[in-house]
């Protein structure tokens, strides 16, 4: 093999590739990155086993051939050189000389042979959407997503498609996000996915705000294939809890509330709740929302905002961090607030469409209240 490519081009394919590879993989050829060079094109894949990303250029070809290399030594070197061009290049013992001016590296690497190949989508049930459409449904969900691996399946963000809607969620029992978007497929196709957090990652830092993406649908992988790259991973397996149990179809007020400043407060107040108790209570009165939050070894922190609630005074309690979290996955000026009561969830919606199940506002997020204590 061997081939000569600009060396800002191949360091950026490199990192494309890059964050797939573990720090202490379970088989050692996972730690490289397997390069290919054929009809003209350079071809970088590297893969967890679960998930894989494959990137490709144009190149100057001039051997055909593959060999694996270390990852991250690999992506260290390139990202130092000056050169302008480099040229790499591969003999029968697996060592790749790479020639940058007056620079002269060599690099021991491993057979092709041995790295895993990644599955074809040959077959595969596809469709396209904006990438700027996908990178919203992903941002608006992921967040949302569980942490914890005792709750296997909701790890993942849970993708349904039924009657032509594309339906994304995620949650980790406390809170949940919900989003969903018109795709160009088959109408009488229907079928759910729960995609690892780690691809969804992936798939974030790759697309743009321009251009389609191709998504293909496997029974047991899905992948992505936008600007030059393609991400296909396997699917977590397992039952997603009916998420429409947990949004409630109405609430007994909607409350209209400043994003930017209800989120300055609450950064405000959520500096006097405990390691140990994350809690602020929210009180609904006429014509304003007071935020409170106090702790014995702390303090107390009291903020007020004025809020279109005209009822009777009305607690509830949130963790203020995931209410946070939330309100940066908002985007528009003000958000609606639905409550009921201080026992069940808490309902935000995205600009000026009323939180109810029935009207399914896009986005949609459902945040569990915390006990309140008695002052």
């Amino acid at each position: 093999m061997k081939f000569v490519i600009a060396t800002q081009e191949f360091a950026y394919l490199i990192s494309k590739c890059l964050n797939i590879v573990g720090q202490k993989p379970t088989i050692p050829i996972l730690a490289n990155i397997l390069i290919e060079a054929v009809n003209d094109e350079l071809i970088l894949t590297t893969t967890d086993l679960t998930v894989g990303v494959r990137c490709f250029t144009e190149a100057k070809i001039l051997e055909e051939g593959a060999t694996t290399l270390p990852a991250k030594r690999l992506a260290q070197l390139v990202r130092e050189l000056t050169a302008v061009n480099i040229e790499v290049s591969t003999n029968l013992n697996e060592v790749t000389e790479i020639n940058a001016n007056s620079s002269r590296f060599k690099l021991n690497g491993m057979n092709r042979n041995e790295f895993p190949a990644l599955p074809s989508v040959t077959g595969a049930i596809h469709f396209k959407i904006k990438q700027s459409e996908l990178k919203d449904m992903f941002f608006r969900t992921s967040f949302a997503v569980s942490r914890e691996d005792n709750r296997y399946v909701l790890t993942g963000v849970y993708f349904h498609i039924r009657g032509g809607d594309a339906t994304f969620v995620g949650t980790d029992g406390k809170r949940l996000a919900r989003a969903h978007i018109n795709v160009q497929i088959d109408p009488t196709f229907d079928a759910s996915y729960i995609i690892p957090l780690k691809a969804v990652e992936e798939v974030l830092k790759t697309l743009t705000d321009e251009g389609d993406v191709t998504i293909y649908l496997m029974s047991d992988k899905i992948a992505f294939e936008a600007n030059n790259c393609m991400i296909i991973t396997k699917l977590l397996s397992g039952d997603y809890p009916d998420i429409n149990r947990v949004i409630p179809e109405s609430t007994e007020a909607i409350v209209s509330l400043h994003r930017e400043e209800l989120m300055s407060l609450l950064r405000q107040v959520s500096l006097f709740t405990a390691e140990n108790n994350h809690t602020v209570r929210f009180t609904f009165g006429e014509g304003e929302l007071r935020l409170t939050a106090n702790t014995m070894d702390i303090g107390e922190g009291k903020v007020s905002m004025p809020a279109n609630y005209h009822g009777p005074k009305l607690e509830i309690a949130f963790n203020p961090n995931f209410f946070l979290d939330i309100l940066r996955h908002s985007k528009g000026e003000t958000v609606k607030m639905g409550i009921t009561d201080a026992y069940n969830p808490g309902v935000i919606t995205d600009k000026d469409e009323a939180p109810t199940l029935t009207a399914s506002p896009s986005p949609l997020f459902v945040l569990m209240p915390v006990r309140l204590n008695e002052e």
